[in-house]
């Protein structure tokens, strides 16, 4: 019976680091283009630079290379199976940034927390209200335009900061604020970052990555903002 080779991680590194950073991959993210990848933190603030991808000199898009950027779960969960420990430094490297973001508040004031009623059933295997992920505090602010005739319905919330999990994305903004404002269910809102239009499967992490740090935003909270959904055509 034939015996195998043991393998060290060393001969998996060239594909398991990324080309940027030349550490281990984390959150790989692929060029749809080129098919290469890279830490997702990496490739996003180079191409704040650049529409090239950093490896081949390929040009990715014209305008907005971001859009080309796919997350590669699986590759991830090869990588951490391979290393030992990256999993768990990676997740206290994140929740230490995210503390260090957070502003130091006296209690609650200003925060809209969700918290079950009493007489509300709890039950946890089949709610997830991510409280074991990375927070961030958002600021919703109702944008207004006075040429919109949904101004009218689309109001200012009463409350409008919040804090939620980092992977909450766009569209779960969307239905909080549809039902704060109690809009139809017809009704559709823009969700926009420094004047532009996010997509629903944008979480807050990407956003206040690509849109809001590093575009010179260094202010706490992270502010978006919601209008009635304007049609062009």
């Amino acid at each position: 019976m034939a015996t195998q080779r043991r393998r060290f991680v060393k001969e998996f590194n060239p594909h398991i680091t990324c080309y940027i950073c030349k550490g281990y991959l984390i959150k790989p993210t692929t060029v749809t283009e080129c098919l290469h990848t890279f830490c997702k933190t990496c490739i996003v603030q180079h191409f704040e630079e650049s529409n090239d991808c950093p490896k081949c000199g390929n040009q990715v898009h014209e305008t907005n290379p971001l859009e080309m950027l796919r997350l590669d779960n699986t590759l991830e969960e090869i990588i951490f199976k391979l290393v030992p420990g990256l999993r768990e430094g990676e997740q206290n490297r994140e929740l230490e940034f995210w503390k260090r973001k957070q502003p130091h508040e006296n209690g609650d004031d200003g925060v809209n927390v969700k918290r079950p009623r009493e007489d509300e059933e709890e039950n946890d295997d089949d709610r997830d209200y991510h409280r074991s992920d990375p927070q961030i505090a958002i600021c919703l602010d109702c944008l207004r335009n006075n040429s919109q005739s949904g101004d009218n319905i689309v109001k200012g919330l009463m409350k409008k900061f919040i804090r939620c999990s980092t992977r909450v994305t766009v569209g779960t903004i969307k239905k909080f604020l549809s039902l704060k404002l109690k809009l139809p269910s017809t009704y559709e809102l823009d969700v926009l970052c420094n004047g532009e239009i996010m997509g629903k499967d944008h979480t807050m992490e990407f956003i206040y990555m690509t849109r809001w740090r590093l575009r010179g935003e260094n202010s706490y909270p992270m502010v978006l903002q919601y209008r009635p959904r304007i049609d062009f055509g």
